[in-house]
């Protein structure tokens, strides 16, 4: 059993004791996504991934966390719950520190949103200060490999609420998708500048061709990020300090 809440105390000291000392902590978001998937998309698919990969490695996952940064959404469309970037860091710090104390020396933080990269980044500059004996990487949903990422951007570079975030949804939580309401925005950003907040670049919240997506498309992107974030916490695992002595 991967999920560390649904584990017992002596459960988790006796995983942690026997030498598996890696624990994934997924970090979504509560926000729109434009009109046809649920609030909890980026929560849900970034747990969903963690936790069917860690069963395969014995690898435990930590509670998501289902809120994040996404003041970029605005108050625009109705159901965004964003924290301030520096409230994610010190969530993301309290947590690692309390499961530091339970004996979790690797940590993998797997994002299903993309503005929290920030937060996660400042959270791993002071964890790697104050607790020099634990390891840390922050991997964004798509950005477990190549081919994820290719997978996740067929239809939109700044993409939200697209073909691949409705697919994972049509696969894996079906009751999470409005098929009635789906709607195509063509990505505007190639070429920009700046960075916009979402109001500038699309008119409900969607960027992306949802309309192409399928949950059969779903289940290729699911197996493709468990394999490879598989691999990846593997990886993880065996990774030895870097020996300076050798430099």
């Amino acid at each position: 059993m991967a999920r560390w809440d649904k584990l017992t105390s002596a459960e988790i000291a006796a995983q942690i004791a026997s030498g598996n000392d890696l624990a994934v902590l997924p970090v979504g978001a509560t926000e729109q996504h434009g009109d046809h998937l649920a609030t909890g998309t980026d929560t849900f698919s970034s747990e969903f991934v963690a936790v069917r990969a860690a069963e395969r490695t014995g690898a435990m996952v930590l509670p998501a966390i289902p809120y994040g940064c996404s003041h970029g959404h605005t108050e625009k469309w109705a159901g965004t719950l964003s924290l301030e970037p520096s409230t994610l860091t010190v969530l993301v710090s309290d947590i690692v520190t309390w499961a530091y104390k339970s004996g979790i020396r690797r940590f993998v933080f797997l994002s299903g949103h993309a503005t929290n990269g920030p937060s996660l980044g400042s959270a791993i500059l002071s964890l790697r200060y104050l607790l020099p004996e634990a390891r840390f990487r922050y991997l964004d949903l798509w950005d477990i490999s190549d081919r994820v990422g290719a997978l996740y951007r067929r239809d939109a570079e700044d993409f939200h609420a697209n073909r691949a975030e409705t697919s994972v949804l049509l696969h894996a939580a079906p009751e999470m998708v409005r098929n009635d309401q789906i709607v195509d925005v063509t990505d505007v950003t190639p070429g920009c500048v700046f960075q916009y907040p979402m109001p500038r670049t699309t008119v409900n919240g969607v960027v992306g061709l949802p309309s192409q997506a399928s949950s059969e498309d779903g289940r290729l992107i699911v197996d493709t990020a468990v394999d490879d974030f598989e691999a990846f916490l593997f990886r993880a695992q065996s990774e030895p300090w870097p020996d300076i002595e050798a430099s």
